[in-house]
């Protein structure tokens, strides 16, 4: 009994082995047509996938505002912990929205559209003070020079100008609009669903886990996806709040020193700041150019000089504070992830590289202990 047990324990991986040979052959084969039909079905599932990361999001604060319900001396409340708990997170949320799009927001569009109005101006006015440098300056280099020049032989007001194509353009996104808008709702609800119902779902997954994996191999994926979650959650709050805090410092520095659309460039560099090294060195080089053609270049290194500082002060100061030790992992790691997660994944491989990063650097740990 044994012993056949065994032949058709092999087989099965024989019979698996080879159809896993066929499937990886059928996909380099047919790469192409493989590639459309998984990017279909991401497009397809993209509402599921962001309801799945806004329940991600508010897990926590939801998980915190139903122990407060819980604890509730009306009983009406305390039973229905989980559904109020729900209830008021969302309604937390829709409130932090309705302040960002009536009183930040505004005033990031005035910037925006009064930016884009003089455009064309700006770009006269820096053609024309590069014009002015001396022949033996650094910017008069051939590279800058051509640089300069293909932008010369660029018609900024056709760029800005109405066309069929731009018309037709312009009609596909307000469809886009409204399927996006469909997204957004399912999304919502597929999120509400996920807070609702995560212990049922957290229990199915685990106890498939378990049929699926040796004891093992469980406890490993039971102890990295706890440690995982417990970093992606500090790491991903802190860094909002720290954008949050860098980017009214710097608007507020900003408008001491009267730089022009202090509130949009300290929207950016706050924004830009969550992205670890890099996008505090793009942010402060965009702000700078701005602050040049709309200040002059006092105005620029003063500005420059005051966010470095300001940058040095966060990373030194309060983004550890909030940040705190749990993802002590040395810069050179930081910037080889953030390099390789912006190489393959864009601004979101960025921003998750160095959680995933300080995962990777646990696990590495752990097997050498062993």
């Amino acid at each position: 009994m044994n012993e056949l047990k065994s032949n058709w324990k092999k087989w099965i991986s024989w019979f698996l082995l080879a159809v896993s040979i066929i499937i990886v052959y059928k996909i380099l084969d047919n790469f192409g047509n493989v590639q459309n039909w998984f990017g279909t079905l991401f497009s397809t599932l993209s509402p599921f996938l962001i309801g799945i990361f806004i329940a991600y999001i508010l897990i926590l604060p939801c998980r915190k505002i139903e122990n407060a319900y819980k604890k509730s001396k009306i009983k009406f409340l305390s039973k229905r912990a989980r559904a109020f708990g729900v209830l008021t997170t969302y309604i937390i949320a829709l409130l932090i929205l309705i302040i960002i799009i009536n009183f930040i927001f505004p005033i990031l569009k005035d910037s925006i559209i009064e930016l884009f109005g003089n455009i064309q101006g700006y770009y006269e006015t820096a053609i024309h003070k590069f014009d002015e440098l001396p022949e033996d300056s650094f910017f008069k280099s051939q590279i800058v020079k051509d640089l300069v020049s293909q932008i010369q032989n660029t018609d900024v007001k056709q760029l800005l100008s109405l066309n069929n194509e731009r018309i037709m353009g312009y009609v596909q996104n307000v469809f886009g609009l409204f399927s996006s808008i469909f997204d957004v709702f399912v999304a919502i609800v597929v999120s509400v669903y996920i807070l609702l119902q995560r212990d049922s779902i957290i229990n199915f997954l685990k106890r498939l886990s378990k049929k699926v994996f040796s004891k093992e191999t469980y406890e490993h994926l039971d102890k990295y996806f706890g440690k995982a979650n417990e970093m992606f959650f500090r790491f991903i709050g802190s860094q909002i709040m720290d954008a949050f805090i860098v980017g009214i410092l710097v608007t507020i520095a900003m408008s001491i020193i009267g730089v022009k659309y202090a509130p949009l460039l300290g929207f950016m560099i706050g924004l830009f700041n969550i992205i670890p090294y890099f996008g505090a060195i793009i942010a402060v080089v965009i702000a700078g150019i701005i602050t040049l053609i709309t200040g002059g270049l006092a105005q620029a290194i003063v500005m420059i000089i005051v966010v470095i500082v300001l940058q040095q002060i966060d990373a030194n100061i309060i983004n550890p504070k909030i940040i705190g030790n749990s993802l002590k992992i040395s810069p050179l790691l930081v910037i080889f992830a953030v390099t390789l997660g912006g190489a393959y994944f864009g601004v979101m491989g960025m921003f998750l590289a160095v959680p995933v990063a300080a995962v990777v650097k646990l696990i590495m740990e752990d097997f050498l202990r062993a």
